[in-house]
């Protein structure tokens, strides 16, 4: 294992790899004019606000938009606090995940129109956004990963269907190639590594993610996925999770050591900007499945704050937000896919928007704090050589027990 930690390293080497709320007198009229305080997160989303504010005041001229910086994932615990004291936004984005921590609170109002919303929507979308079958989220983006290959290590036509020829060809290209592999992805990460448990319909807490009496993950489905897992270790990288973690194999692609790897639309920036010459194309399938593996999958939603002065214009503006030419813009300046169905003139948006397809949204429900760390635990364990049912077995128990037994 020295020797594998000692390799990684050497590659690595060669690679160069304030928030704040409204004030309450923000909130009145201004002018004669309605303001909507509006919370997104930076590089990207804020400019996106920015100027998806002007063209809604072109066409409203009594409503402007104010952008404030707040992080989509810290949003929902901040309009916890700031939303009753009246220093919270109209709207605001967060991940569709928050919502079993939003609606018990009461935080955040329906959506307005949700029959017109949903005939705009992916079905993912429509899906993160509801909770207990009301819709509650104007979905703004959505964000699944993919496979990146890179061009110079393998062809298009060399590109493995299912997981199995990713092994065999994976193995193969390391004995010819000492010193890159075949496929990395970070094993550790339960975002990823669900992927392994999900085959032939096996979903997380169910087909609606709602099932918490079950996790699913030791179902004979996802035994059988993440033993294919498990062996992908002596095929593609046979190194300890520990010495795999995302910022590891995201180096390692970006260093062009590496001809496969599973990631998000995140990193196409960092990996255009190491030189990889790279394409990207749906996952490969597990055993005997016709279509790409099923990823998980996050839509990020503009909620409506139940404190707001001014909901109905508030949801004007998230509704505007759904409209083709402004999903277009957020993809321009963001690089998020959008939410609705659309055409995107982009190579790299389509395999991306082709995976969503087959992707499902995050579970939303009370158990989902548990799954991470112990599917985490689990992932990296299996991956080392533990016996997989045996992981999976002790996962479904640990999760699905009363909390006051945790």
């Amino acid at each position: 294992m020295k020797k594998c930690s000692k390799l990684i390293l050497g590659i690595l080497l060669v690679v160069s790899v304030f928030t704040f709320a409204g004030c309450k007198d923000d909130k009145k009229d201004s002018d004669g004019k309605i303001v909507l305080t509006v919370w997104e997160s930076a590089n990207g989303p804020d400019e996106f606000i920015k100027q998806a504010g002007e063209a809604f005041t072109a066409q409203n001229p009594n409503i402007e938009i104010k952008f404030e910086n707040v992080w989509a994932q810290n949003a929902a615990g901040q309009i916890n606090s700031d939303g009753p004291a009246g220093l919270g936004p109209d709207l605001f984005a967060a991940p569709h995940d928050k919502l079993s921590e939003l609606i018990p609170s009461g935080l955040v109002l329906p959506v307005a129109n949700p029959e017109k919303i949903k005939d705009l929507l992916l079905d993912v979308s429509i899906k993160g956004a509801t909770y207990e079958e009301t819709m509650y989220g104007y979905p703004v983006s959505t964000e699944t990963y993919a496979l990146y290959y890179n061009k110079a290590l393998i062809s298009e036509d060399e590109l493995p269907k299912t997981w199995e020829e990713l092994a065999k060809w994976s193995k193969e290209f390391s004995e010819k190639n000492p010193g890159k592999f075949g496929f990395v992805v970070d094993v550790e990460n339960p975002y990823y590594t669900i992927v392994f448990a999900s085959g032939k319909g096996n979903r997380l807490f169910g087909e609606n993610g709602d099932d918490i009496s079950t996790t699913y993950l030791n179902t004979p489905e996802a035994i059988e996925g993440m033993e294919i897992f498990q062996n992908l270790r002596k095929s593609c990288i046979d190194c300890p999770s520990g010495d795999l973690s995302g910022g590891v194999v995201d180096s390692l692609f970006a260093s062009g050591s590496v001809a496969m790897h599973m990631s998000g639309p995140w990193y196409l920036e960092y990996f255009a900007n190491a030189g990889i010459d790279y394409g990207i194309v749906p996952l490969p399938s597990m055993s005997g499945e016709p279509t790409p593996s099923a990823s998980f999958s996050t839509v990020t939603c503009m909620f409506v704050s139940a404190y707001s002065e001014h909901p109905e214009e508030a949801a004007a503006f998230a509704e505007f937000l759904l409209s083709e030419e402004m999903q277009l813009l957020r993809y321009k300046l963001s690089g998020s896919l959008p939410s609705i169905s659309t055409d995107i003139d982009d190579k790299f948006a389509v395999p991306f928007m082709e995976q969503l397809k087959y992707s499902y949204p995050m579970p939303v429900n009370n158990k989902m704090v548990q799954f991470w760390d112990v599917f985490r635990s689990a992932s990296s364990n299996i991956w080392n050589g533990a016996d997989v049912k045996t992981e999976l077995d002790t996962a479904e128990k640990t999760i699905t027990k009363p909390f006051m037994q945790n």
